[in-house]
Parts: C-alpha cells; sequence; structure tokens
C-alpha cells in the first residue's frame, strides 16, 4: 500500500487561512480519529531549535501550532501537551517557546508544556545503529506524539523536515553528544532511522508555508513554498518536500535511513489534494521550486574516500563570518567536543579544523548567521571533474 502525503496550497499565515489549510490536509488522510484517540495523552511537537521570531522561518510557526491544537481540541481532544528539546541553550524550553511565539498559542488554548527538560535512558536493541537513547520524560510518558515539523534546510543532512523533527526528542546536551558519536551525515542519518523506529510519531504535518533555504537550519532565508503537508508517513512527506525543490530523495540520509529502519518510503507515494490524486510530475509543476537553495551534488564516494589524508580536504568546513560575529559564545557553547573543536581567538571564534567533526552544531545555533560552511576548492574541482 502507497503511503498518503496530503498537500493544500496555503500562502499566507492569516490563521483563518492555516486552520482551513490544516484541517483540509488532515481530513484528507481520515481526520483525527485515524491516528489518535481522545483518550490518549498527546504531544504536540513542533520545531523549537533556538529563540527565533517566527517571520525567520527558523521554528514552525504560531499559527501552524495554533491551528493544530485547536482543531484537535475542538475535536475532543482535551489531553494535549506541547513540547520540544531546543538546540543547546541555558535558557530552558519555556523560554525558547516564548521566543518563538509558541507558548503564547499554547497558553491561550491552555495547553501545558510536557516535560523535556528531564530525561531517561531507554535500551533500543532493534536499532540498526542505535541500541540506545536519552529521551525526554514527556515523550516516554506519552501516548502519541504529532510531528509539527518545518520545511527547512540542513548544512548536515541538506533538509530538515518530518524524519530530523524527531531527534528533538532527544534530551538536552545528549543531542550534542550524539552528534560527536554519530560524526557525518550517513552515520548521523542512521541513527534517526533508529529514533523515528522507536518513536513513532502518528502524524506528521509540515510547515511550508514559507520554508528556509540556503544556510539551514537556522541562518537561512524564508522563501516561499505556500504548501502545508501531512503524512503519518515521515520519510514520504520529507521525500515529497525534497521533490519540490528538486532534490533527489535518496541523497538525503535521514530519508534512506529513514526507510531502511521501516519508518517509510522514499518511492511508494500517493499525492492527495482538494482536487483528487496527483501525480509527483503535477504537484512539482504546481508548487516546486527549482531555484530553492539547497545542496543537490552528489557527494563523491569513489575511490579518493580511501585516500585518508585527502578526505579532509574534500569535506566542508565552518567558517566565522567575522563582521556578523559578536563573540557571544554560543558556538563554542554548542559544540559537542571536549575539549572544543572552537575557541576564542583574539576575542572571536577560531577552528581547529582537525579536530571539528563537521556536524555543524556551531553553524545550526549561532543567533547572527555569523557562520558558514564552504567546499574546499579541491572539492569543487572534483565536483566540476566528475560531476559528482
Amino acid at each position: 500500500m502507497k503511503s498518503k502525503v496530503a498537500i493544500i496550497e496555503c500562502k499566507t499565515y492569516d490563521q483563518a487561512e492555516v486552520r482551513q489549510a490544516v484541517l483540509k490536509a488532515v481530513e484528507l488522510l481520515g481526520g483525527w480519529q485515524a491516528f489518535v484517540q481522545p483518550s490518549e495523552e498527546i504531544i504536540l511537537k513542533p520545531n523549537l531549535l533556538t529563540k527565533c521570531a517566527p517571520e525567520k522561518a527558523c521554528t514552525t510557526h504560531p499559527a501552524v501550532f495554533r491551528a493544530v491544537g485547536q482543531l484537535m481540541q475542538e475535536a475532543g481532544y482535551r489531553n494535549l501537551k506541547f513540547g520540544d528539546s531546543p538546540g543547546p541553550s541555558l535558557a530552558g524550553v519555556a523560554a525558547v517557546a516564548d521566543g518563538c511565539g509558541i507558548l503564547k498559542e499554547a497558553q491561550e488554548l491552555n495547553i501545558p508544556l510536557a516535560d523535556f527538560e528531564h530525561g531517561s535512558k531507554v535500551e533500543f536493541p532493534e536499532g540498526r545503529t542505535a541500541k540506545e537513547f536519552i529521551i525526554c520524560d514527556g515523550v516516554l510518558k506519552a501516548d502519541a506524539i504529532i510531528n509539527i515539523c518545518k520545511m527547512k534546510t540542513h548544512q548536515l543532512e541538506r533538509i530538515t523536515g518530518a524524519v530530523k523533527n524527531t531527534f528533538g526528542c532527544v534530551h538536552g546536551v545528549n543531542k550534542g553528544a550524539a552528534h560527536a558519536v554519530y560524526p557525518n551525515a550517513d552515520v548521523f542519518g542512521q541513527m534517526i532511522g533508529d529514533l523515528n523506529a522507536f518513536i513513532k510519531p502518528r502524524l506528521h504535518i509540515m510547515d511550508g508555508i514559507v520554508a528556509m533555504e540556503g544556510n539551514g537550519p537556522q541562518s537561512g532565508d524564508p522563501v516561499a513554498m505556500n504548501v502545508i503537508l501531512a503524512s503519518s508517513d515521515p520519510v514520504a512527506i520529507d521525500s515529497i518536500f525534497c521533490r519540490l525543490v528538486h532534490l533527489e530523495p535518496a541523497l538525503v540520509a535521514t530519508n534512506v535511513h529513514g526507510q531502511n529502519s521501516g519508518a517509510g518510503t522514499m518511492s511508494e507515494i500517493e499525492i492527495i489534494t482538494e482536487d483528487g490524486i496527483m501525480t509527483i510530475s503535477e504537484a512539482v509543476a504546481m508548487w516546486g521550486n527549482p531555484e530553492f537553495k539547497v545542496e543537490r551534488q552528489k557527494e563523491y564516494k569513489g575511490r579518493i574516500n580511501m585516500i585518508k589524508f585527502i578526505q579532509p580536504l574534500l569535506d566542508k568546513k565552518p567558517y566565522v563570518i567575522k563582521d556578523k560575529c559578536v563573540s557571544c559564545g554560543i558556538c563554542i557553547e554548542a559544540c559537542p567536543l571536549d575539549p572544543k573543536a572552537i575557541f576564542f581567538k583574539n576575542g572571536k571564534p577560531a577552528y581547529n579544523h582537525r579536530k571539528c567533526i563537521k556536524c555543524y552544531c556551531c553553524q545550526e545555533m549561532c543567533p547572527k548567521k555569523a557562520i558558514d560552511v564552504k567546499t574546499t576548492k579541491l572539492a569543487n574541482l572534483l565536483n566540476r571533474q566528475w560531476k559528482i
């Protein structure tokens, strides 16, 4: 049976328009009752990466969160909570949610914050790569998760959507530690695939009204995509996101390993809209954006990878844009290594690139867009020569 992905056009964050789009998307999939029951404790899981104004397209927009919460309450779902574990932050979950505009909506709807401040170790022997996790206690206590994710780019995994958003169920600093244990896109994707197999969110609703392109997941640029997507399959919804931005889904490690873990499919997908079933080509023609800034080149995986001393010359490296940097130190705090691969030098952050594991946590958490990632001249040469 094919996985269904609903696509509803939505061009603004006007609350009435967003509400209608979310309602239509869920109805096309069979309604809330197809995924959760009113008697269950349900966590609404937005993307709360860091304190960031909604118009920057870094986090789930408050209008989408409100639409989901309000519609579920009207359908008889009263035992709702919300939460996420942000990136490295001393502010706490509530403060980050407040900075993203989500806390205000949750308070107005009387949806309390679940316990994302504490975590517990859980064994997962079925995992293909990850055999255990430190999961937020609120997630472990809940019956079901509704994943309200954001359509964004990501320097490590190319894109972040439904599959990657489950990483916010991992408690606090353990997310940074995971980057040290799973230090590249492929092995990190394997871990995320296992995490999805463990968490098993019931439904995924993607805020793609205004997405983030370029230097994501925090420092990119807003770009209109004008869609709300919904599916019970996180791999399918992310694969359709990829198709809409002209990115091959199989180039995204979280898609590949999400499929390998049994969380979903990249290919057996049926798109449903208000006008009926639509082919992927038709959806791309209607909502696709070939100019969307995302990494589309294949990584070179041939013989050059076996020459170990050359490989560091091929990797993308983070660097500091000094005229944007305010020396706040958040990038250093975000580095999961001990000792750190980034440190203050002459008042500005500097890198030990030999130590850097290319997790890009520093870039992800920089609040001033002062860290970007660049490819070396050698890698660019190989890209042109071998078209990788």
